[in-house]
Formats: structure tokens, sequence, C-alpha cells
């Protein structure tokens, strides 16, 4: 999940279970918004990881550092206790109203942990053990960037500051709308040179659903009447529904994969359903077997494969390996590839010769939704001459 989304989260995590003054003497305001602010800083601190990449340089950082310590369950105490700490020490020093150790240490436990359980339901992988396992489970559930999701943690807060005072609130309303709508045309226009399709059809429904949302609750002033807490909670009540239902979705989808592979005979090593967006009704299918990788692209809106109308309907690729050489064999070999081997999920081998030097790429379809005209992200390549020399070797970025 993309840092903003994640800060977006915290902010609404904390506005619906502290409530702002709940947790807090009530006299102390600045306390309360301390610790949403904690809350929403703990939330985006998990990925502060991204740092290490501005020391000693190692091509293998992201794949092998990225969502390891400061995502690890086991280190969540630690992290939280210390920034509270800090956040306490830095508040002393500016003479700022501080909620008790306690709370702070929560507000910012409860951040980190929602980080941590977001980036653990899309399909990059999260190191939730580490330092004492450094494998990384996935849950498969979520697009890294998913701004349905992104849109059920913001709106509620616009609401709730839209609504929070009868004053000004009409034009409070018209910016938030005009504000999502911008939003709206940029990744529908963004979307177009990508492998992800938002219609401008999708895109006015969207902008009419969102003036619905924004003003309806203005009638007989209804709006005026809810707190920003229970906003907040009604928002984290739409989360778990929209959570929900990629459960659900992700099972149909892995249960059509398994439908594949039996219909197709294949002999598969692995298989998963991914999400592809822009909608919980679309998945990746992918199965790996002994010589290469298969990718379906599923669609919840048509027929189960296994008849004639859904076998029809079913769409996918192949992806085999190149064929077994030493030059294979001793690219494998190198530390990188160890590494990236033990990373990927769904991988490939591809091998072609430009002039005397043969290039071996290795790239995980899990990430094949790239955009037009760009390698699948994470492809490494290895340049080696006629003797087996390594002459090359590196990320794959045009």
């Amino acid at each position: 999940m993309d840092t903003i989304t994640h800060g977006i989260a915290g902010a609404l995590i904390s506005k619906a279970v502290f409530g702002g003054d709940d947790l807090v003497s009530k006299r102390a305001l600045s306390a309360a918004r301390l610790v949403t602010w904690a809350t929403m800083l703990g939330a985006i601190f998990p990925d502060s990881d991204v740092f290490a990449a501005f020391f000693p340089h190692s091509d293998m950082l992201m794949i092998s550092w990225h969502r390891s310590l400061t995502h690890s369950l086991l280190c969540l105490p630690a992290f939280a206790l210390g920034l509270a700490l800090l956040t306490q020490w830095f508040a002393g020093r500016r003479n700022w109203a501080c909620p008790p150790l306690g709370i702070l240490t929560l507000a910012y436990a409860v951040g980190i942990g929602s980080h941590i359980g977001l980036d653990y339901l899309n399909s990059f992988g999260i190191m939730l053990w580490s330092p004492l396992d450094w494998s990384r489970p996935a849950g498969d559930l979520l697009f890294i960037l998913d701004f349905t999701l992104s849109a059920i943690l913001l709106l509620p807060q616009a609401l709730a500051w839209i609504y929070e005072r009868e004053e000004g609130s009409v034009g409070r309303a018209l910016r938030s709308w005009l504000g999502c709508v911008l939003a709206v045309l940029v990744i529908t226009s963004v979307s177009q040179r990508s492998y992800v399709r938002v219609t401008t059809v999708t895109a006015l429904e969207v902008a009419v659903f969102l003036a619905v949302l924004i003003y309806g609750p203005m009638l007989r002033g209804r709006g005026l009447r809810i707190s920003r807490a229970v906003w907040c909670r009604a928002g984290l009540v739409v989360l778990a529904a929209y959570l929900g239902g990629a459960v659900v979705a992700h099972r149909a989808a892995l249960e059509r994969v398994k439908q594949f592979v039996a219909l197709e005979k294949i002999e598969a090593l692995s298989l998963a359903a991914m999400p592809y967006p822009p909608s919980l009704w679309h998945w990746d299918g992918m199965v790996r077997t002994p010589r290469g990788v298969y990718v379906l692209r599923l669609d919840l809106d048509q027929p189960e494969p296994g008849g004639a109308e859904g076998a029809g309907a079913l769409e996918y690729s192949y992806y085999p390996d190149a064929p077994d050489s030493p030059l294979i064999a001793e690219a494998r070999a190198l530390p990188e590839i160890r590494k990236l081997m033990a990373f990927m999920r769904f991988p490939v081998t591809r091998m072609h010769k430009e002039g005397s030097v043969s290039v071996v790429d290795f790239l995980d379809l899990r990430f094949h939704s790239a955009l037009p005209g760009r390698p699948v992200p994470f492809t490494y390549r290895v340049r080696m001459d006629a003797e087996g020399r390594v002459v090359g070797k590196g990320w794959l970025t045009r």
C-alpha cells in the first residue's frame, strides 16, 4: 500500500478508536490531537526503511530489506515505545501538553499495526516475523495502489470536516467534491496509459455518487448531528465490508484458478489469485509449472470455466522458461539471483543473444501488469560473454 494511504488510515483509526478526547484529559485538546498525529505517524513509520537506499548501494535492498524489520510484528512493541518516548521528549522541549506514555505508545502501536495489516493484504509480501523468519507471506487481497480503499479511508474524515459546524459547510462540501472530482479525472487520465482501465462513463458515475454522498447529509441538517468519531467509525465499518468483499472475491477467483488447472490437467507447483484493478471483480490467476507460468485474466462477472460457455470466456497466456543451459546455471549461481529467486513467487527465465553477449532475464510474473512498452517490474538482467563471464548485471528499467 502507498505511504499516503497508510497515513490516511492511521488518522481515520485514531479519530474512530480514540475519539479525540476519550482517552485523554478534556482540558488537553492539544494532547488529544497529539494522539491522532501519533497514530498517523505510526502508520507511516514502517515505510521509513526506504531511506536505506541512501546508504551503501545494493541492488537487492528492495527485496532483502524493504518490509522487513520495520514491518515486523515482533519489533512493533519496541518501535511503538521508542517513538512514544521520543514524542514525549520532543513535546517536553516544546512545552506541549502530552498524553500519558501508555496512551501514546498504544497510539503508535495501533498506527504501526494498521500499516503492517494493510501491507500484508497485497501481493508484494511482508516479513511479519523478522528477524526470526525472513519469509514474505502475502494475503493477495488488495492491489498495492487501491484507490477505492483510499477513498473509503479519506471520505469519512472529509465528511466529518464538512459537517463539524453549520457555518461554511456548503463551501467545504463544494471544495471537497471538486477535489474528489479532480482526483477522479487525474486517475482516469493516467489509467488510459496504463494497465488499469477507468472509462469516462465510470468517472462520471463516481462523480455523481460523490455528489450524493457529500451533499446528501445536508438534508434537514442530518450531517451536523453526527460527531467526528461516528463518521470515522462508519468509515471503519465500510472498510471492514470492503475487506470482507475482497475475501469473498479472492476465494471465488482462486477456485476458478483451481478449476483451470483441473480442466487443462496442468502440473501445478503453486497457484494464486491476485487483485487486478480497478474493482474486486477483476483478478489475475497465476499457475507455476516446472517449465513456465500460466497467467489467467479473471472477470468474476463472466461464467465459470467448465462448461462450453465458461471455457470459451477464459483468457490466459503461457510464459515458458528458457531451456536449461550452462550460462543460465552460471547466472542462477550469482548471489543476487539466489536472493531474487527466494523473493519471486512466479519466476520466469528468458534468454537471448545480443551479438556475442548472452542476456539472461529473471522476472516475476506476479508483477506482469506493467505499463505498455515497459519491462515487467523487478526484472533482473545478467549479461555474459561467450566464456560465461558476467559483463553486466542489474535491474531492467526500460
